[in-house]
């Protein structure tokens, strides 16, 4: 358990995107940020999920990988200072005089003037399909998301799923793993065309070993996992496909978890705001980015971004009651690092 404790301007619960430029306009403006996240590293679905993929919808970026627009980011808000709790899910909230602390899982307490709600769509839990013996070898074998590509340097894998994620890292892993398998109960995949083409070109070129309608019945091994049982539609037996390491990629299950208790008005498992601010029903208490909703919400990269500028001109009078905000272009002030 940690004991650490930590003082800030802004708490700021996610450190996604949105959650990252945030950051950036609260620098502006002279306020201090910490960033809590339950992810060990920043960037949200973007690093998570998808951080090979490109995003075409970003103002002056006609294409760019969802890894390196996080690493813009980081690099746009480092004269900011910002600082990091990553690993540690958000628990409690508690009002204090000064504005709100923030307790996580491991016992880190943040002491903030003003939190901000940037979680995406909440905490992520994998989708995990059924499969005999799938949980004895989680840890052993099985995992339900690609942190560190290198741990799977000249090993059997096999995939399964037939979303982005799944052909995405079909693609990426190609080039890694000394046998890559991938497995999707359809014959056809709901992912991008153009990365659908990439995997089936791959297939011929005996790059991966690609099997479609088909799915993994059980899992086996003594203290690792050695092993999966695949049934291919309309054959009588079963494949036995010797594999170090399963990775089933059937998406993330989105959960609000223990902020659904903090009291803020909530609709379908989304925040509901005041698009003046993006504040909650909750003094002092504001959410941006995918976790909020309002009529014409859209759950997109940039207006997460403009809900983030003017969130952080709202809490610059909480912050610095006594003064006055005078806005100013950054075209004329510069970046005024603290």
């Amino acid at each position: 358990m940690s004991n650490q404790s930590i003082q800030t301007d802004l708490c700021i619960v996610g450190a996604g995107p949105v959650g990252l430029f945030a950051v950036f306009e609260a620098g502006l403006l002279k306020m201090r940020c910490h960033l809590v996240d339950a992810l060990p590293q920043v960037g949200g679905q973007l690093s998570e999920i998808y951080p090979k993929k490109p995003i075409y919808d970003i103002p002056g970026y006609p294409s760019i990988l969802a890894g390196e627009l996080v690493e813009n980011l980081m690099e746009q808000i480092a004269p900011f200072k910002p600082g990091f709790t990553l690993g540690e899910r958000v628990e409690c909230l508690d009002k204090t005089e000064t504005g709100y602390q923030i307790s996580t899982s491991t016992g880190t307490k943040i002491q903030s003037k003003v939190v901000v709600i940037a979680g995406g769509l909440g905490c992520f839990e994998p989708r995990k399909p059924v499969v005999e013996n799938l949980e004895v070898f989680e840890g052993k074998g099985v995992a339900y998301m690609v942190l560190d590509p290198e741990k799977f340097r000249n090993k059997k894998v096999v995939l399964a799923g037939g979303g982005d994620s799944a052909l995405d890292w079909a693609i990426f892993l190609s080039d890694v793993c000394s046998e890559l398998t991938l497995i999707h109960r359809s014959g056809s995949f709901r992912g991008a065309p153009e990365s659908a083409e990439k995997v089936f070109d791959l297939a011929q070129a005996g790059k991966i070993n690609l099997i479609l309608n088909a799915e993994v019945q059980s899992l086996h091994g003594s203290t690792q996992l050695e092993g999966l049982m695949v049934r291919e539609a309309g054959q009588e037996s079963d494949l036995d496909i010797k594999t170090d390491f399963f990775i089933p990629l059937f998406g993330l299950t989105p959960k609000l978890g223990p902020i659904a208790d903090w009291g803020l008005n909530i609709d379908k498992n989304a925040i509901l705001v005041n698009t003046e601010d993006y504040s909650t029903n909750v003094e002092g208490i504001y959410a941006i980015g995918d976790i909020n909703t309002y009529p014409g919400k859209l759950k997109l990269i940039l207006c997460g971004f403009h809900e983030a500028a003017l969130m952080a001109q709202s809490a610059f009078a909480r912050v610095f009651p006594e003064q006055k905000l005078s806005f100013k272009y950054t075209t004329v002030n510069g970046v005024n690092a603290f």
